[in-house]
């Protein structure tokens, strides 16, 4: 089953994939305080993972596992997104044919090897998450 880019899940989905895959190409053109602008990165990704899973949770009130899918989902889109710019810049930097042909099995190693991690920490989070929520609320 595809889902319609009509529920608000998947276009929170394709929206946080393509923030996810922005950050990690814009943030690394710069040529100056790379760590700084690398530090930079992982903070606004950070900041969009846990929005992302505080907007499944608590906007969209799904499940902890449905959550963490989606989560895991956008990360899984915004990796491939990077593989497929780290793929187009070696076309124009003239990138040697062994690492164009590791480039491209990037394409589909790297969603695979985002997705499950985020999947087990968005899990975690959005679960412990949920019981702060209700415990809250029973006070």
């Amino acid at each position: 089953m595809i889902p319609s880019f009509r529920q608000p899940w998947a276009r929170a989905v394709v929206l946080t994939g393509i923030l996810y895959a922005f950050v990690g190409i814009v943030f690394a053109v710069p040529a100056t305080h790379v760590k700084a602008w690398r530090l930079a990165a992982w903070l606004v990704s950070a900041l969009a993972f846990a929005a992302h899973i505080a907007y499944e949770r608590f906007g969209l009130q799904n499940s902890p596992r449905s959550a963490a899918l989606h989560v895991a989902t956008a990360v899984a889109l915004g990796a491939f997104g990077l593989a497929l710019g780290a793929n187009i810049n070696s076309l124009s930097a003239g990138s040697t044919s062994p690492h164009r042909q590791l480039l491209l099995l990037s394409l589909g190693i790297w969603p695979v090897m985002t997705a499950l991690p985020a999947f087990l920490v968005a899990l975690g989070m959005s679960s412990v998450l949920g019981r702060a929520f209700r415990s809250a609320q029973g006070k």
